[in-house]
């Protein structure tokens, strides 16, 4: 087992992450206290918006980054990549169930409001829980290997093909359905249903999740790291003991 290369640089982590709480305290109070004006059906559950959509964005960032990292570790062999790749996956899901989780909350009490439906197999929330499972499945596979290299090969081949999956599922056949879901065929575009004035609160939720999806990868990166030096070190010491 070789040691892990290109280690976490902990003075910029740490600029950064101060950077992202200081960033998502003021999209946050944004989100909550700017005025936003009445927008039909949805009311004040649009700001919503400021939350639901930025965590699409971070799973699409989240997986861009998991398969450069798997790009590389098909070039290169270095199981860092491999673990890199495993990480931003990782959070990606966690972001990616926040998405679905609140997007049910917001179909529930705008869409489906005055009925007992949670539920309804929109197109758009379909694909979303395909794409979810496609991921969990990469780490079904990875748990099904034992050789590392080989567990590290398939699995980046396999988050290669999950990656291209998802413009499609996410953006592509959605758009191409009648759906409730802004965009689709049949629904009005999300700039019909925005009004200016919540641009800016959104696209710098945008940034902010992505930020935040950043330093919660680098301390997902930087455990597995320490989980590593201590299995090399228990296995040095086996070693000496024999």
């Amino acid at each position: 087992m070789t040691e892990p290369t290109a280690p976490v640089n902990l003075r910029r982590y740490r600029r950064i992450r101060n950077a992202v709480v200081v960033w998502l305290t003021l999209v946050i109070v944004g989100a909550f206290l700017l005025r936003i004006p009445r927008i039909h059906i949805l009311e004040h559950t649009a700001r919503n918006l400021y939350f639901h959509v930025p965590m699409w964005f971070t799973l699409m960032a989240a997986a861009l980054v998991s398969a450069y990292h798997s790009l590389r570790y098909l070039q290169s062999g270095d199981p860092i990549r491999d673990l890199r790749a495993r990480e931003a996956a990782r959070v990606g899901i966690a972001f990616g169930l926040l998405g679905l989780a609140t997007g049910i909350v917001w179909a529930r009490f705008t869409w489906y409001l005055g009925t007992s439906l949670w539920w309804n197999f929109d197109p758009k929330q379909s694909f979303v829980v395909i794409q979810l499972l496609i991921y969990g499945a990469y780490f079904v596979l990875r748990g099904a290997v034992e050789d590392p290299e080989k567990r590290g090969r398939v699995a980046a081949v396999y988050n290669l093909f999950a990656c291209v999956t998802m413009p499609f599922l996410l953006y592509v056949l959605p758009r191409q359905m009648e759906s409730l879901h802004p965009g689709a065929e049949g629904s009005p575009a999300f700039s019909d249903i925005t009004h200016p004035i919540m641009r800016l609160v959104f696209y710098p939720a945008v940034i902010g999740f992505i930020g935040l999806f950043w330093v919660l990868y680098t301390q997902r990166v930087r455990l597995a790291l320490l989980e590593r030096r201590l299995e090399m070190l228990q296995a040095t010491m086996l070693e000496a003991k024999s």
